[in-house]
């Protein structure tokens, strides 16, 4: 029954949730009231009959929840993270410096920018890739996660060709909250959709793996994902009316895509 397939589903994908959770001492109470509060939010704003105003007796109903609690979650505010959003310009300035040729030195790759200037410093590189963000808050943002270091010379160099938090568990989190919901948000299309409207979801995976052989496979998944990853990106760039105002089009749509590594010990009677 799909019913019995889709518990299955759920239990697989909180363990690991729940893991994270319980290491960062959330207890189960926090987790049932935002699960009580996204119930509500697609209730009213998603689940509403076309033509018809969002109702709480209708949401009450369909949620199980009673009409005076679906009242006082509805009222709960409930935004974007500020870490999401300070993720999403720092990983920008990141992808305009490694695919912009006006960023880079006679060899193709990133070049070590002045902090300061009318072209071709890092202060005008973010004026380009993020907007109003002042220039010092996204250096050091970048320095923090350790994106970027200050050589002796004052400039500044790239060091990782993607913004990857590599200290700080308050960004990783607010990347897990952003990466899985697009992960689920494109599962939930392909199984409302025919299959001509599909949306790309695909993974490869073999499960009698020796051990010697991942750190192989792990290099040349990073470095074949990467050079795709910049691929698109420069692709996708010359279309975002942000980077290139000249794009033109109408509507305002978000693509994404996300690829992820993971590896794992398995028992004998996995």
């Amino acid at each position: 029954m799909e019913s019995d397939a889709l518990h299955t589903a759920i239990r697989t994908l909180l363990r690991p949730l729940v893991r994270i959770l319980l290491r960062n001492g959330v207890p189960l109470g926090v987790l049932v009231e935002f699960a009580k509060k996204a119930y509500v939010d697609v209730a009213l704003q998603e689940l509403v009959p076309g033509g018809r105003k969002p109702s709480l007796s209708r949401a009450s109903v369909i949620t199980g929840l009673t009409r005076k609690e679906v009242s006082r979650l509805a009222a709960l505010e409930g935004g974007v993270a500020p870490e999401s959003q300070q993720y999403n310009r720092a990983a920008r300035v990141v992808s305009g410096w490694v695919r912009d040729r006006r960023y880079h030195d006679g060899r193709g790759r990133p070049a070590s920018l002045p902090p300061e200037g009318a072209q071709r410093s890092f202060a005008e590189l973010v004026r380009r890739y993020s907007g109003d963000m002042p220039a010092r808050a996204v250096l050091d943002e970048l320095l923090r996660v350790g994106a970027v270091r200050e050589l002796r010379n004052g400039r500044i160099q790239l060091v990782t060709r993607a913004y990857v938090p590599a200290t700080g568990e308050r960004e990783k989190l607010a990347i897990l909250g952003s990466d899985v919901a697009s992960l689920i948000a494109t599962i939930d299309h392909n199984l409302t959709h025919p299959p001509e409207q599909a949306l790309f979801q695909r993974k490869v995976a073999y499960d009698n793996l020796p051990a010697e052989a991942l750190p192989r496979i792990r290099g040349e998944a990073t470095r074949k994902a990467q050079k795709l990853l910049e691929e698109l990106d420069r692709m996708m760039a010359r279309h975002d009316r942000d980077v290139n105002p000249a794009a033109g089009g109408t509507g305002r749509k978000r693509a994404l895509l996300g690829i992820h590594y993971h590896e794992d010990d398995l028992g004998e009677d996995e």
